[in-house]
């Protein structure tokens, strides 16, 4: 088997940038020693997602740029361990503040920066800059190279997200997350698994810092095999709420040869009858306030 190991940093942030780096280093050291070829950061690591309850103008000032002293110390890191590694943070951007995630491989290089598209408009992200892109990359690893995507919480929340970066090529997302992970947004991980025969490793934070509670997950995207009676749970590793650095192992071998030959995925879709999808009205009863801005 040709096992990919993507470590799910399900940890709780401190109090100052400073303490956050440190504490994200330690932990990427830690994933390393437990095999890790990917470190995964839950959402906005930078500042630990302190903005809800808290006014625009006190959290913005805790935007860092993308070329800040914080990302580059885990491109050093990346290089370092030679080992992937996907840190977000509250970007400081010209168009405003971003909810981003950097993935770098493992020589350091930075393969792309993503800002979560789907920002919550109705709650704290209102004042946020939404991103623009969906992006995959070819990521080098020691299991070879994998194409590997990304989107951030409320983007999973959207069938879209998975499907574009699907039809980019994508066989593993990404998905930093800071909400709880209850019975519902898990199927949502599943169901775009599962209708895009790809891996969904999602990292969120512990049951320790507010409103979230851990059970970061790895869903492997492969729901039948040749010999098996029936279906198989996808769900490879599901944490529990505890601190802790969870690793999940996805068979890159098994993955492909599924997607060689199963019906989902770009196999049997019609687009041509899908123009609806890219209509940007809005009618009740989804009508809201202030959005779009």
């Amino acid at each position: 088997m040709n096992l990919l190991k993507t470590a799910l940093l399900q940890i709780a942030p401190c109090d100052t940038l400073k303490e956050n780096k440190e504490k994200g280093i330690r932990a990427c050291r830690r994933a390393k020693e437990m095999g890790a070829d990917i470190a995964l950061f839950p959402e906005m690591w930078s500042n630990g997602y302190r903005i809800c309850g808290r006014p625009f103008k006190e959290w913005r000032n805790e935007a860092i740029s993308a070329d800040s002293e914080f990302v580059c110390a885990f491109s050093e890191l990346a290089a370092e361990l030679e080992m992937a590694i996907a840190v977000t943070f509250l970007e400081k951007h010209e168009t405003g503040p971003r909810n981003t995630m950097v993935l770098f491989d493992r020589f350091g290089e930075r393969k792309f920066t993503y800002a979560k598209v789907h920002t919550c408009a109705f709650d704290a992200e209102r004042p946020l800059a939404a991103g623009e892109d969906f992006y995959v990359t070819d990521l080098d690893t020691a299991c070879g190279t994998v194409k590997t995507g990304a989107m951030i919480c409320f983007d999973r929340e959207f069938p879209e997200s998975a499907r574009i970066l699907m039809l980019k090529g994508a066989e593993l997302i990404l998905v930093p997350n800071a909400c709880p992970m209850e019975i519902n947004r898990l199927s949502q991980l599943r169901g775009r698994a599962y209708e895009n025969m790809l891996a969904v490793a999602t990292c969120n934070y512990p049951e320790s810092v507010p409103d979230c509670n851990g059970r970061s997950t790895l869903f492997d995207g492969v729901a039948y095999l040749p010999d098996m009676e029936g279906s198989r749970d996808m769900c490879v590793l599901e944490a529990g709420g505890e601190e802790g650095i969870y690793i999940a192992e996805l068979d890159l071998d098994m993955l492909r040869d599924y997607r060689k030959s199963e019906v989902h995925g770009n196999a049997y879709r019609r687009p041509l009858i899908y123009g609806m999808l890219t209509e940007t009205k809005i009618e009740e009863p989804f009508v809201r306030e202030g959005f779009p801005a």
